[in-house]
């Protein structure tokens, strides 16, 4: 598949080409940019998927919920509907999306938001609202916001950055310019000097005054979703099939090969919408284990998607996760001091 990905690097070069256009139209004011007196933070990435958007939104959904009228604002990635939603409780996962519905669920008191166009969205959220947190808006330049927040996964960072479709970049590394904070997600717990200064190197090449973070993985206890509420202790005699919809599952399966020894994945596309086909396929693998200490596993993110109702006589859960980042005071000041900037 790599090698497939080498013979089209001559149309890695034509989308490098127009990325660099459109973004140096931007730059010199042919095309606009829009800001907005309400305090915006966007976190972004500038390879495709995986990089932990979300568990960071989350984290800030947290920590500045008490603070301010905070709001977020996403695309509802692969949702039926068009325009601006306010996400309710009910709503199924076609109509908003899988993270913005994972995000009213765990904070079902505040305002979550979806709109493919964020310059509309944020007009109608800042009336009621001081703080609005836009989730994967990064390459939207049609907005400008106070706080930006690029975020690289640690391990994309050791290799070659380049575009799609040989890489897995959507967007050139001279972007970089325009973050306020660089944090470097899915990061081991622990980092050599080596590491942090060949990181930082790569990083502040582009940027050299941009503040860098370290984000850690923390995973939870697993919950239940349906009536088998008593989960059997995670260690090496549980059997677990693992069902994931995300684009970079590796790091949750590091986590369980040193909890689990029999482990059996089935991975499906990034966002992926289950078929009948998919639950007959979970079912017949999960019923082939001879072992009666079993369960299935999945994400917070793919529990959204799953029909549980399709797996309810077998123990099914899923595995919260919470992004950890060093220097957190600081981390949160810094955003303070970026939100209120003229």
């Amino acid at each position: 598949m790599q090698l497939l990905r080498w013979f089209l690097f001559p149309f890695t070069i034509l989308y490098t080409l127009i990325i660099l256009v459109r973004n140096k139209m931007y730059d010199i004011g042919i095309f606009k940019s829009k800001t907005f007196p309400v305090k915006t933070i966007v976190i972004g990435n500038l390879a495709i998927g995986g990089t932990g958007k979300s568990p960071l939104t989350q984290l800030l959904l947290k920590h500045f919920g008490n603070k301010f009228r905070i709001a977020t604002l996403s695309r509802g990635y692969g949702r039926t509907t068009k325009g601006f939603r306010l996400v309710q409780l009910s709503d199924p996962v076609l109509a908003v999306g899988d993270e913005p519905l994972q995000f009213k669920k765990n904070f079902p008191n505040m305002t979550i938001a979806v709109d493919e166009n964020r310059a509309e969205g944020i007009e109608i959220l800042q009336k009621d609202h001081d703080l609005i947190v836009l989730d994967d808006a990064f390459q939207h330049r049609k907005i400008t916001g106070k706080c930006n927040i690029l975020v690289f996964d640690f391990t994309s960072l050791q290799k070659p950055m380049l575009l799609l479709p040989t890489g897995n970049l959507r967007d050139t590394m001279n972007q970089t310019k325009r973050a306020d904070m660089v944090v470097i997600s899915k990061s081991p717990h622990e980092i050599s000097d080596l590491q942090r200064v060949a990181i930082a190197r790569k990083i502040r090449r582009y940027n050299p005054s941009v503040k860098l973070y370290y984000s850690f993985i923390a995973y939870l206890e697993p919950i239940a979703l349906n009536s088998f509420s008593k989960l059997p202790s995670i260690d090496s005699d549980l059997q677990i099939l693992l069902v994931t919809g995300i684009a970079n599952p590796q790091p949750l399966l590091d986590y369980l090969g040193n909890k689990s020894t029999i482990l059996q994945h089935l991975k499906f596309p990034d966002h992926h919408l289950f078929t009948e086909a998919d639950y007959h396929r979970i079912i017949s693998a999960f019923e082939a284990y001879q072992n009666p200490h079993k369960i299935i596993l999945t994400t917070e993110k793919d529990a959204q998607r799953l029909d549980v109702s399709k797996l309810a006589s077998y123990p099914l859960y899923y595995l919260p996760i919470q992004t950890k980042i060093e220097m957190e005071n600081d981390f949160f000041q810094h955003i303070i001091t970026c939100v209120n900037k003229p």
